[in-house]
Formats: C-alpha cells, structure tokens, sequence
C-alpha cells in the first residue's frame, strides 16, 4: 500500500510539473486576465518580502502594495527555497495556476521547480 502512494504522489507531481513546463508564458501584467489557467508568468523580481508568519511574497511589476502580480510560498514550504532575495532585478518566471487574492494575480509556489531564473 505504500508502493502505491508514493507512485500516485510522484505521478501527480510529474503531472503538475509536465503542466507548469507546458504553460503559456505572460508577462506580470497579463496575469490578471488568465485567473483560473496554468500559466508561466515572467518579469523582472521587484521586491521579495516575509511576512510575520514566515509566508514569502516574489513581487514583479512594483514593490508592496503597487505591485501587479505575485508570487507566494506559505511558510510550510518555505524550507525548500534557497536565496529567494537574490532574484531581485533578475528576469524570473513562475508557473502554476493563477488565482486572484485580495484583488491581486498570485500563483501559490509549491516547489522550486517552479522558479526558473531567466
């Protein structure tokens, strides 16, 4: 049984990876209108912040609040990124599914294979 949960668990990331690789690519801007679709999202890295709680936000676009897209790790995930505040300035991209929050684009950042530096 516990063969068979971890094929099913390494079989839905390959899925959601094969996904994000496949994702149309959009600048921060466009985000807004492709909520709901997976999608690789691409600028420049304009602010990288925590929160209190340890949840981390990649800001493109501007730096908090005037920023137009985000994207966001939650802290439980946190432990798997490294040197987050070195993509400032730098051309990034992040796939995932694009979902509004707060009147804001954001993909919500599960793994660093979703992170590519450009």
């Amino acid at each position: 049984m516990r063969h068979v949960f971890q094929f099913i668990s390494a079989l839905g990331v390959a899925l959601f990876l094969t996904t994000c690789v496949n994702a149309e690519t959009i600048g921060p801007r466009e985000a807004a209108q492709n909520i709901g679709s997976y999608s690789t999202v691409e600028g420049v890295v304009s602010q990288v912040s925590r929160s209190r709680n340890g949840t981390t936000f990649i800001n493109f676009g501007g730096r908090f609040p005037n920023h137009v897209f985000y994207g966001v790790i939650f802290k439980k995930h946190a432990h798997k990124f490294q040197n987050l505040d070195g993509l400032v300035g730098k051309s990034v991209a992040i796939g995932g599914t694009i979902n509004l929050y707060k009147g804001k684009p954001q993909i919500i950042v599960f793994s660093p294979e979703q992170i590519t530096q450009r």
